[in-house]
């Protein structure tokens, strides 16, 4: 049987609900103090608030800060005779500044609370903000102008609108004059003109992350510390700059959060190289896990098969080892076939007529002609520049008594030269294709022309040679 709400009990219900809604609110007192939020960087400030209507957390005010009337977010009340049950200490509020940044936190207390926002000043905030891309739109037109060089990251007008703030981006100082009173010429206010960084543009344009959180620069963090690679090779978390930026293409700020936490454990963890006790016997520290406090472990006493033997031993069983110094551990040969040392076991050596000598045995002596071992690395050649030039023989006699004087280099290569032209079936110097021997080449297309060099050494003294003035 379906169960329907009477509507005279659900009415006397609720009128109970809101006459003891009613008796709590009027035995609360108005707060004298409160935290607020505002502006588009989200900053704190605390100021005094003398209306009756007693605002809980989350509520709109219109605040006068040092830039003027306009909309902030009541967060919490900071005075004893407060109205809200969710309120701090003065002193709560100014330990929670220390702890999230001390000076760098964006805290203010020149300003007043003037009222509980109504909703008309909601509808004008709500035009001001629908507003705001034509306003950055037009400052962008006047920056292009003058030849501002910083790109224009956002606007922002406030609810008064006594004062226009313009946020831009560049790695270098610029000169902000220009811009500030063309702007102030145009928009008949006050004119703020900041240069932020990368991380402060992610703060003003930024929404989303790829964890699917809102950004924390923008939702809660109010001071933007650096952080360095080391917090990321601590976590063990992967070093692909796609993976551990951010927004704003730095390193992410949750690899923060964690890292007092992963330094403290990693203090627990033994030093790599280092001695311990294991419940299996004394061993080297190899590596070790921060998050499960675990120690890679090598034995030294060796396993089954042979090999050295690690194991993962919490730090909590690990006790001082019981040798300072490790036993001596058999080596193995160069191919790892059988152990050496006092102890060793027999194991498959090499056959044949000769065996390979153990390592660290000398060679004997090889006997003169003999030839060389196989194994042993073949002599090289000499380079070029180190094999020795060719005597000259003795010169050839001519048939009339005397001797033919020796060739000299350039006529060596000449010769060289036209006897690949004669293998190949080219035409011989002087001779052109089809025509009489001695014919020039110049102009003739397809023929072949070498400048001869000329040889001092080559003709008979005070010869003109084929090139060139006779020698001196």
């Amino acid at each position: 049987m379906p169960i329907h709400p009477l509507p005279q009990f659900e009415a006397d219900v609720k009128a109970a609900l809101a006459e003891e809604d009613r008796k709590v609110y009027e035995a609360l007192r108005a707060p004298k103090t409160l935290v607020v939020r505002f502006g588009a960087m989200n900053l704190v400030g605390e100021f005094p608030y003398s209306g009756e209507i007693k605002p809980g957390c989350g509520s709109k005010m219109v605040v006068r800060t040092f830039r003027g009337v306009e909309l902030g977010e009541m967060l919490t009340s900071t005075c004893p005779n407060s109205g809200c049950s969710k309120s701090v200490s003065r002193k709560e509020m100014l330990s929670y500044i220390d702890n999230s940044g001390g000076r760098d936190y964006p805290f203010f207390t020149d300003g007043r609370v003037l009222r509980v926002a109504t909703k008309e000043d909601l509808d004008r905030q709500a035009a001001i903000e629908q507003s705001k891309h034509g306003i950055r739109a037009h400052v962008r037109d006047i920056a292009a102008r003058i030849g501002f060089t910083a790109r224009i990251v956002d606007v922002e007008p406030i609810l008064g609108g006594e004062s226009l703030t313009i946020y831009c981006l560049s790695e270098e100082r610029v000169d902000l004059r220009d811009l500030i009173r063309e702007a102030s010429r145009e928009f008949r206010a006050h004119v703020e003109v900041r240069q932020v960084g990368a991380r402060d543009e992610a703060r003003l344009t930024a929404d989303y992350e790829k964890c699917g959180q809102y950004c924390c620069c923008k939702n809660f963090l109010k001071v933007l510390r650096p952080i360095s690679m080391k917090s990321a090779k601590v976590q063990k978390a992967t070093l692909d700059p796609l993976k551990i930026s951010g927004r704003c293409g730095r390193l992410m700020c949750c690899l923060r959060y964690e890292d007092a936490t992963y330094e403290e454990l990693r203090k627990k963890l033994p030093r790599k190289k280092s001695r311990v006790g294991t419940p299996e016997g004394d061993g080297i520290v190899i590596d070790g896990q921060i998050l499960t406090q675990l120690a890679l472990v090598e034995l030294d006493a060796l396993g089954t098969d042979g090999r050295p033997r690690r194991v993962a031993v919490p730090i909590e069983e690990l006790t001082a080892p019981g040798a300072a110094v490790a036993p001596p551990r058999p080596e193995p040969d160069a191919r790892g076939m059988r152990d050496r040392g006092p102890g060793r076991r027999p194991g498959p050596t090499q056959t044949g007529p000769k065996a390979a000598p153990e390592p660290g045995a000398a060679r004997p002596p090889r006997e003169p002609g003999a030839p060389r071992e196989q194994s042993q690395r073949r002599e090289q050649p000499p380079r070029r520049e180190d094999r020795p030039l060719r005597q000259p023989g003795p010169a050839p006699r001519q048939p009339g008594g005397g001797s033919v004087p020796p060739k000299s280099r350039d006529e060596e290569i000449d010769e060289l030269l036209e006897g690949l032209d004669d293998d190949a079936g080219a035409p011989s110097r002087g001779q052109q294709p089809g025509g009489e021997p001695g014919a020039q080449s110049g102009g003739q297309p397809g023929g072949r022309r070498r400048r001869r060099r000329g040889r001092g050494g080559g003709g008979q003294p005070g010869e003109r040679g084929p090139s060139g003035p006779p020698p001196a």
